[in-house]
């Protein structure tokens, strides 16, 4: 199947749909997660178009990875979370929902079960706010 230029990661990433961006460079953006499992989950997603891990070039990945890294380490401290789950999912028999390599972040705790993901979606404020956190982690 092709890349389909019309998803939403790729609409956010050329700013037509609004997000709540957390930070980007020359290779990636980071936003919070609309529907998120825990707060605090964030998605690292590359610019480079591929639909999946399993098409990306590997220089991306070389690239983008760190940044995962990078951003789980923040988001363990500014959500005081016990752990991180990060979550990459390729084709639907995988999980993907949205045809655009990303990687969800998401801050975990003892004792507590994550949300259903793409059930309820969180309040912009809440949203924002979580964002402020983590960009705060990452300064």
């Amino acid at each position: 199947m092709a890349y389909d230029a019309n998803n939403i990661f790729a609409k956010i990433l050329r700013g037509e749909i609004p997000c709540h961006k957390v930070y980007e460079d020359a290779d990636a953006i980071v936003f919070m997660d609309v529907m998120p499992q825990s707060p605090g989950h964030v998605l690292v997603v590359p610019k480079v178009p591929s639909r999946n891990l399993l098409d990306a070039d590997p220089a991306v990945l070389a690239k983008v990875i760190p940044l995962v890294q990078k951003v789980a380490t923040a988001a363990k401290s500014a959500f005081a979370a016990d752990g991180i789950s990060i979550a990459q999912f390729n084709e639907p028999a995988g999980g993907q929902t949205v045809f655009h390599l990303h990687f969800h972040i998401i801050p975990r705790y003892e004792g507590k079960a994550l949300h259903i993901h793409a059930r309820n979606m969180e309040e912009g404020s809440v949203l924002a706010a979580n964002a402020e956190k983590l960009k705060a982690a990452l300064a």
